[in-house]
Parts: structure tokens; sequence; C-alpha cells
């Protein structure tokens, strides 16, 4: 029998199944010895050289805070090495560096290896780059906070218009606040509504819109006239789409068509075919003469949400009045 044969029906142990898994694997890892002076590497994947930048014969021999760098915290620096004193499996997120100088918010998983008599023989650590899933959340709690305080804004804004306008229509002083109160309930009434829905249920779009549409009219009947088709928005949309509506409508009151009792906004919805896509159109008339502004933090965030839920949003600053229109996948709502 030739060596090739040989080799062909030997059997294939554990081991050396074990060996080309942690080889090929795509997961960075790296075995550590606690019993060689500083606990050094003795052995990392291609996907460890891969991830640091750094070649085998720089790492083997070295101990792992090769790695650290000037900001590294000490937290995670101190709870790696509660780990392994503990000798515990455990994950910590660490900030990494590689060699060409660059950090990685490594989520750090390590725990011991024992032999077969369940003494201490290795350490393993596997590294997971999760910078970028990081970075998107940072995003996203700075543009919820940039939401939030703009939101604010616009409510003290609103709130600052319609007084104006009460106190235009009312010179009696009761009569002038039990106005102001009412119109006051019904924006905090669509707010809570629309915006501070904290449930997961779908809402179809005419009962979406009727709290706003209610709000910042001041109860001027007609002013916001619905047309098409009547769609239930999913509620992954609901949040995109009324925050959008709560710009336009505040827009609309402090400089628009919703300013005087002229006005009139004109709300229509169609199905559009290639590609498959619902749209929004606002367009207002009878207002003042509109310019287009100068961009406000508030549509920057209008126009991140819309984007984030796979719609368009773009702005036509008509002479009568402005028109918007909005688009978004026929796969973000249930059904027409």
């Amino acid at each position: 029998m030739s060596n090739t044969e040989a080799a062909q029906t030997r059997p294939v142990s554990h081991e050396d199944i074990l060996g080309k898994a942690v080889r090929h694997a795509r997961l960075p890892l790296c075995i550590t010895d606690p019993k060689l002076p500083d606990n050094p590497i003795v052995y990392v994947n291609a996907a460890f050289t891969e991830l640091t930048g750094y070649a085998l014969e720089e790492i083997v021999g070295q101990n792992c805070r090769f790695l650290q760098g000037p900001e590294t915290t000490r937290d995670s620096i101190d709870t790696v090495r509660e780990i392994l004193l503990d000798r515990r499996v455990d994950t910590v997120e660490i900030l990494n560096y590689r060699k060409n100088g660059s950090t990685f918010v490594n989520a750090l998983q390590l725990g011991p290896i024992n032999d077969e008599d369940g003494n201490l023989a290795f350490f393993f650590g596997s590294q997971l780059d999760v910078s970028e899933r990081r970075r998107a959340e940072r995003e996203h709690r700075e543009l919820a906070d940039e939401e939030l305080l703009h939101r604010l804004r616009n409510i003290v804004n609103v709130m600052t218009a319609m007084v104006r306008m009460t106190a235009r229509e009312e010179a009696d002083p009761k009569e002038f606040a039990d106005k102001v109160m009412e119109r006051l309930s019904a924006l905090g009434a669509a707010h809570f509504e629309t915006i501070g829905r904290s449930d997961q249920t779908e809402i179809d779009f005419a009962t979406l819109m009727e709290p706003i549409a209610r709000a910042y009219t001041s109860g001027r009947g007609g002013q916001i006239q619905l047309s098409g088709m009547n769609p239930v928005i999913s509620h992954q949309l609901v949040s995109p789409l009324t925050l959008a509506l709560h710009e336009l409508a505040t827009n609309a009151v402090k400089h628009g068509a919703l300013s005087t009792p002229q006005g009139r906004v004109t709300l229509d919805v169609t199905k559009l075919h290639s590609p498959a896509r619902m749209q929004f159109t606002w367009q207002e008339t009878g207002g003042p003469e509109v310019a287009k502004p100068r961009r406000s933090s508030g549509s920057k965030i209008i126009q991140s949400l819309t984007r984030a839920a796979g719609g368009t949003l773009s702005y036509e600053w008509r002479r009568e009045g402005l028109v918007a229109t909005a688009e978004f996948p026929i796969t973000a709502l249930l059904q027409s």
C-alpha cells in the first residue's frame, strides 16, 4: 500500500477536524499559554491576522495587550483580567488597534481550555469587530435626540402661531382663553394619538391624518382635504410618515396655507406601478406667496427617517404654495 493510500484510509481524528475548523474559521481566533511567562499568544488563525493587519510572526509570542492603545479604557482592561483570573467564559467589548493605527470595537469572548485532567492548559479568545454596529446605534441615538428637540421646538412654534391667530379672531378675553385651550388640547391630542403611539398595530391613513388635521386647522373644517386611496400603514412606517405630516402642517401654520382661513391643503394618495410605490402628495393653495426656505434641522430629520423606511421626500416651492411628495415602497404598507 502506498503512503497516499495509507493516508486516505487512516481515520481522521477529532483533533484534525477541530484544527482545520479553527484554521479556516472566518471568526478571528487566538490561543494563549498561561504556563509561559506573560501568557503569550501561541496560535492565531488567518482571520485574526486579517482583522489586525499583523503578520503571524509579529503576533506569536506577544501578550494580547499589544492590541491596546491610548483610548482603550481601564474598565475594559480590568474586565479582561477578571475573566482570566476567574477562569470563566465571558465577553467584553474593548477598543483595539490595528497595525496601521486604526481602531475597532472588539467584542472579545475569552475563556479557559482545560486538559483531560481538568487543569488549565490554554486560554482562547475570539474577536468580533462590532464597530459599525456601535456607530449605527450611536447615530440612531443622536437622531432620536435631535428629533425630540426639533419636535419640542415645533410644538412651541405652532402654539405661538395658534395664540396669535386666536387673538386676531377673538376680542373677548374669556372667549380667547377658551379657544386657545381648545386648540392647544387638540394639538396635544394629535401628538399623543400619532407620534406618541406606543402600540405596534397598523392604522389606516385617514385615521392617522384625522387628529393632525383637527389640531393644525384650529377647528376650521375643510382646510385639509384627503383624496385618492386610503392605505393601511404598517407600524414601521407610521413614525416617519406621521413626523413628515406634522412637519408639513407646522410649516403650513407658520408660513403657508394654514396660516390664513382661506388657505387649503389637498393631500392625495395614489399608487404607482413602476416600481410599485405609494405616493403621498401634499399641495397648498390660497396661502401667502411662498419661497424656498433655508434647509432646516427638521427637514434633515424627516429626510433621514424617510430614507430609513425606504422612501423619498421632495419639495417643490411654487408661488401659489408648497407641493411636497413622499413615496414609499408598497412593501412598507400592509394593504390598500
